[in-house]
């Protein structure tokens, strides 16, 4: 007889910034903001118990999950018996996922663990070549600010890296209250779909570095922000050097990008 574990016996753990999903509703939501386009394989960050997989598991994708807390894993081993051995019990932002997927693309999808919520964006960055979709939750300000857009107040490095090579959407708000424990903030959902031409037309490295120096400080113009990059005082007189970062747009720091790296 199978030793079906409790589900209160999985016990959100704080350091793990775990806050469980209870509402089978949303869950199906979220599970059916992918559209499935340019992918058979979805990898879910932290499952916990498994409500979003569930939904996910009678999807036409083969599903991996990797979650970091053990009593999870026991948990999803017992109760997801086809699952099992597409469980991968690593740190997502230490692993390096070709072990798993080899080249091949996945979408990733997830109730995000808030506390790593935004390094997972970043390394998702760093995988686009293989990651054409990407949706999921986190807080809610977290959500607005990588969907956000020039001139917005939470518009900033996070924002301008995603919008880059992925088009970022809000798609609907969840309430503190279908969790457990309710975290103290409304959550938000978005999805990101890799844009058809996610190459730039400038230095990928030069164009993170600037896009990150610019706004480590946010209320100077990129005149004074940009002065480690020892910008010739001609180029220094263009008047995109008058402007603060979070007037430019994507293609504008493309084009700031094309100006340094062709700057003699």
């Amino acid at each position: 007889m199978a030793h079906h574990q409790n589900q209160n016996q999985v016990k959100a753990k704080k350091h793990l910034g775990q806050h469980f999903l209870n509402d089978e509703s949303v869950a199906e939501k979220i599970a059916n903001t992918l559209t499935l386009e340019h992918y058979k394989t979805v990898l879910e960050i932290g499952p916990g118990m498994g409500v979003l997989t569930k939904y996910l598991l009678k999807k036409d994708l083969t599903t991996y999950v990797i979650e970091i807390d053990t009593e999870s894993v026991a948990y999803l081993q017992a109760n997801y018996l086809n699952l099992a051995p597409r469980i991968i019990e690593k740190d997502f932002l230490k692993f390096d996922l070709n072990d798993v997927f080899k080249g091949e693309p996945f979408a990733i999808i997830g109730n995000f663990p808030y506390n790593i919520s935004t390094q997972i964006v970043f390394k998702t960055l760093e995988m686009r070549d293989q990651i054409p979709e990407f949706s999921g939750m986190f807080q809610k300000e977290v959500a607005q600010r990588i969907c956000s857009k020039e001139g917005s107040k939470v518009y900033g490095i996070l924002s301008v890296l995603t919008q880059a090579f992925y088009d970022a959407e809000y798609l609907f708000t969840v309430p503190p209250n279908v969790f457990n424990p309710p975290p103290k903030v409304d959550s938000g959902v978005l999805r990101l779909k890799r844009k058809v031409n996610f190459t730039l037309p400038c230095d990928e490295k030069l164009f993170f570095k600037t896009v990150k120096t610019a706004f480590q400080q946010r209320r100077k113009t990129l005149r004074n922000s940009l002065k480690t990059f020892n910008i010739s005082d001609n180029l220094k007189a263009n008047p995109i050097f008058g402007k603060r970062p979070e007037q430019l747009c994507v293609e504008d720091f493309i084009a700031l990008t094309q100006l340094i790296e062709n700057d003699v």
